[in-house]
């Protein structure tokens, strides 16, 4: 069984037991990057008659929003990703608008500009969405215990963030903003990947796939922009793998070549 297969039959099960007039099935993927979740996600999506796929990539704050951000808080902030630089707001009424049936535009972030794709460009879910899959790094994830943040995780943390300002913050954005957001996903489902390093190399292939096809520039990162870039993540990473299985609907261990493990 592929994880595709497993999540379809945990999608299936779910949309069987729904009524007519039943609100949305909204189903939360959450996986480390390079896990394959955009790939799972459209093709799930193909399989069910009125669905939409919400990335939460697609709900970054927009680049003059984290600059501001990053002047105010902490220079980190710049950089698209954790707890804080996304817009919460957008997520939550964008969810609540397909829960009413609606066919609600979809918000799309352009990568290789590292900000907001124009409104007119967004794909809207159909109105009365039976299925949406909202995928993202860290859908559904909770902070962390304040000691654990008081030791650096990484070099980027070491050298960056010393005193524990940024992940300070991080995790109460976390806390006090993200539940909203979360709060409609069931079911839930983690994929887990093997250890951090094959993290770092399923990044490194999506990359060297963009380098193929746009070339150097156009928001494509060299391997240690890419690495300092995931750094930024590894922290609440390892804590969704150490704190979500014990709470997700299904829990996905994916082997390096992305098959299922277990």
């Amino acid at each position: 069984m592929s994880p595709e297969t497993a999540i379809a039959a945990l999608v299936a099960d779910r949309l069987a037991r729904r009524r007519p007039g039943d609100p949305p099935l909204i189903l939360g993927l959450c996986g480390a990057q390079g896990s394959g979740k955009s790939t799972i996600a459209a093709r799930l999506a193909k399989q069910v008659e009125r669905s939409a796929i919400l990335s939460l990539d697609d709900l970054y704050l927009t680049r003059v929003e984290r600059q501001r951000l990053a002047r105010a808080v902490h220079p980190l902030f710049a950089t698209r990703g954790v707890s804080g630089t996304h817009d919460v707001t957008l997520g939550v009424e964008t969810i609540a608008a397909i829960v009413r049936g609606e066919a609600v535009p979809l918000p799309r972030f352009d990568k290789a500009i590292d900000d907001r794709a124009p409104p007119s460009t967004w794909p809207c879910a159909p109105k009365g969405c039976q299925l949406l899959i909202f995928e993202g790094w860290c859908v559904g994830a909770r902070a962390q215990d304040a000691a654990a943040l008081v030791a650096p995780l990484n070099m980027l943390e070491a050298a960056e963030d010393a005193d524990g300002t940024w992940r300070r913050h991080v995790n109460a954005a976390l806390a006090s903003d993200y539940p909203r957001l979360f709060a409609p996903i069931d079911p839930l489902v983690l994929l887990v990947p093997p250890d951090w390093s094959t993290v770092l190399r399923w990044r490194t292939q999506q990359e060297e796939a963009l380098r193929r096809t746009r070339g150097p520039g156009a928001g494509v990162m060299d391997d240690m922009q890419l690495a300092r870039f995931v750094s930024h993540h590894e922290r609440l990473t390892r804590h969704i793998w150490a704190e979500m299985p014990g709470r997700a609907d299904l829990c996905l261990t994916l082997a390096e070549d992305r098959t299922l493990a277990a």
